[in-house]
């Protein structure tokens, strides 16, 4: 293994949620008088803090979300989590090979830690997270594409950036990995190719991913 610290996004990498929660996304924006698509909510919104559904937002039409948009968004999310939410096929097998080959590894996601909590209790992947493991864009005052997200998680380690790797899929997510001098792979399952060719490896299954990582 020629990395000290596997870092991994969580949403559509370890937990298969980016389809519900964007679903949950467009028809809620859409709902406030703001149309969005389930494509569009990909395209704009994978990958994001939530800041930056805000920000984008009010550039385009110059109209803040409500105050509680985000604790009534994560309610709706989260409801569907408990009912849909599945891990990614093979998540569970990476995790468990990384620990049996005593390599570290940890999350860093946009998410909350509280989604990313509640995501890992549904699927049954907090048994290989405890709190030292987990790192939310919460933690930081950027959120990805801005490096500080990877920076913090490697820190916070112990492990130099350069011995990291990040396993991301999104556009956003591989972009704040180059900037934090790691090195990434690019997870295609939902995500085009070509959107993530910043990256060093690109792969479409957990099984590719295992085969990578030896």
């Amino acid at each position: 293994m020629r990395y000290d610290l596997i870092i991994f996004d969580n949403d559509g990498v370890l937990v298969d949620s980016e389809p519900i929660s964007n679903r949950h996304l467009a028809a809620y924006l859409t709902e406030l008088g703001h149309p969005t698509s389930y494509e569009d909510s990909i395209r704009d919104y994978m990958g994001s803090a939530m800041h930056r559904i805000h920000d984008l937002v009010l550039e385009r039409t110059g109209r803040r979300l409500p105050d509680d948009f985000d604790d009534v968004f994560h309610a709706r999310v989260f409801a569907a989590f408990e009912r849909e939410l599945k891990p990614v096929p093979g998540a569970g097998g990476v995790l468990e090979k990384l620990a049996a080959d005593g390599v570290a590894f940890c999350v860093a996601s946009s998410g909350s830690h509280e989604r990313i909590r509640v995501g890992h209790r549904a699927t049954g992947l907090d048994r290989w997270f405890d709190e030292r493991r987990v790192f939310s864009s919460q933690d930081v005052g950027r959120g990805k594409p801005a490096p500080d997200l990877f920076l913090y998680a490697a820190e916070r380690m112990g492990v130099a950036p350069g011995r990291c790797l990040v396993v991301e899929d999104s556009p956003l997510g591989v972009q704040a990995a180059v900037a934090a001098g790691m090195d990434v792979y690019g997870f295609t399952a939902m995500t085009p190719a070509e959107k993530l060719a910043q990256a060093n490896q690109l792969f479409s299954s957990m099984g590719e991913l295992a085969d990578l990582l030896v």
